[in-house]
């Protein structure tokens, strides 16, 4: 039985987001447990040139609606990059959530042999990537998306919530 490029990119990104949703329900409670201003940890870093908490959820979920969208051969939905809260953070997550409740796994018949191209980086610098579907889900949007939700994670974890392996993997 071969997996199929739906459940390869939907069905993957719908667990990331359950378990997403959990590590901002946790920061939230932390944050107020503890009397802390959200934006502690909302606008966190590891390192002065990394982005912050916010936009790390931001782009792991860009990347996923990017990368479904592609292979299903939709338009990408726009979401603006206003988030300023936990509940903001959330919100997002729900718009993704329904995003992808649209796809359906017809969409991406043919999928693995579809050509991508799109650009990346910042405007004055943007560099072309160009994948056929199968490499694109395989060494873009899945490692893409794990890498800032495991961001999410490394900066809860530095601040002090308590998360653990199981938040992180559902």
């Amino acid at each position: 039985m071969s997996l199929s490029m739906y459940a390869a990119s939907v069905t993957v990104f719908n667990h990331i987001l359950n378990n997403l949703e959990v590590l901002l329900d946790k920061g939230a409670a932390f944050a107020d447990e503890r009397k802390i201003d959200h934006n502690a940890l909302l606008l966190s870093r590891l390192s002065p040139d990394m982005f912050t908490f916010t936009r790390q959820v931001q782009i792991a979920t860009d990347i996923a609606k990017g990368t479904c969208a592609r292979l299903a051969g939709v338009e990408i939905p726009k979401f603006e990059d206003t988030e300023a809260s936990f509940a903001d953070l959330k919100a997002r997550c729900a718009k993704l959530r329904d995003f992808l409740a649209t796809l359906t796994p017809a969409q991406f018949e043919g999928a693995e042999t579809r050509q991508i191209s799109f650009k990346v980086g910042p405007p004055n610098n943007q560099t072309t990537m160009e994948f056929n579907g199968s490499d694109y889900i395989q060494v873009w949007g899945v490692p893409n998306v794990y890498f800032h939700f495991s961001m999410v994670y490394a900066l809860l974890r530095h601040n002090g919530v308590p998360v653990g392996k199981r938040d992180y993997l559902g």
